[in-house]
């Protein structure tokens, strides 16, 4: 087993918790405005997009591989790696498959809430929270072990998430709020589906302390990295290309990668 610092955790759970209440920040919007600027959004899903993809394949699956190779050697380090990436795949779309994420289909101008009772946007409200949070329980796993072993590559992928999040807090507050009319109702529930990272993160490393070592790093590693990379091109460039009016989804992909790059460049300096 690894012995890994105390510090180390505490700045991994930090940065994990903060990633995850972008969460309530969405909330917020749903508030302070009546229609979010769709090209902006759209940019910045596609820049979490690209930045996800772009730590995903270039640095954490790598870290997978290099893991699984100081434990397996270089062959089988490469053979384990790609396969733990294609199982994070096959994890996520399990999720996906189970409990469906239906914050694409709750925009705040939708006709749909304007034509269904109350009751039934509450229930919609409630089972679009449960979904969300479902989804954070990896995602929150990914920042929290992402930054244990290197805060360079950690750091980028919890913005990334952290941008994610915050089109997740709206598909959260705007039928909470429609249903009950309770600000505090709404961004409570936010916060607490926000909440479902840094709760994975801790339930991931309780399970798997007893058994850290290189070869389960790699395996973690590689989850993660199919992981990212599914959310990615599932989630945040549809979404994005939903909103733009013209190229802002390519811009956007491209300037994640960029930012992602110059990013990890200047922290191993």
């Amino acid at each position: 087993m690894l012995d890994l610092p105390t510090q180390n955790l505490l700045i991994a759970l930090a940065v994990t918790t903060a990633a995850g209440l972008a969460t309530g920040f969405g909330g917020l919007l749903v508030f302070a405005s009546k229609s979010p600027n769709a090209r902006l959004l759209a940019f910045g899903l596609a820049f979490a997009g690209g930045a996800m993809v772009y730590v995903s394949l270039g640095e954490i699956l790598t870290k997978s591989i290099a893991s699984f190779s100081m434990h397996y050697g270089e062959r089988l380090g490469f053979t384990w790696g790609t396969l733990s990436f294609l199982a994070g795949v096959l994890v996520i779309v399990t999720i996906d498959r189970l409990v469906p994420n239906p914050h694409e289909r709750l925009e705040v101008d939708d006709p749909y809430f304007r034509e269904h009772n109350r009751d039934y946007v509450r229930r919609v409200g409630l089972l679009t929270a449960v979904a969300i949070t479902a989804h954070n329980f990896p995602e929150g796993l990914a920042t929290f072990f992402a930054t244990l072993e290197n805060p360079g590559v950690g750091l980028p992928l919890a913005f990334a998430i952290a941008i994610h999040n915050v089109p997740e807090g709206i598909a959260i507050a705007v039928p909470v709020y429609f249903a009950t009319n309770n600000k505090a109702y709404a961004f409570t529930a936010c916060l607490l589906s926000g909440l479902a990272e840094p709760v994975g993160a801790i339930l991931g490393y309780a399970l798997l302390r007893p058994f850290l070592s290189e070869a389960v790093f790699g395996a973690v590693f590689g989850i993660i990295a199919g992981v990212m990379v599914f959310l990615a091109l599932d989630e945040l460039l549809p979404a994005a290309k939903r909103y733009a009016k013209g190229h802002e989804t390519v811009y956007g992909l491209v300037t994640g990668m960029a930012a992602l790059a110059i990013s990890l460049v200047l922290f191993k300096w």
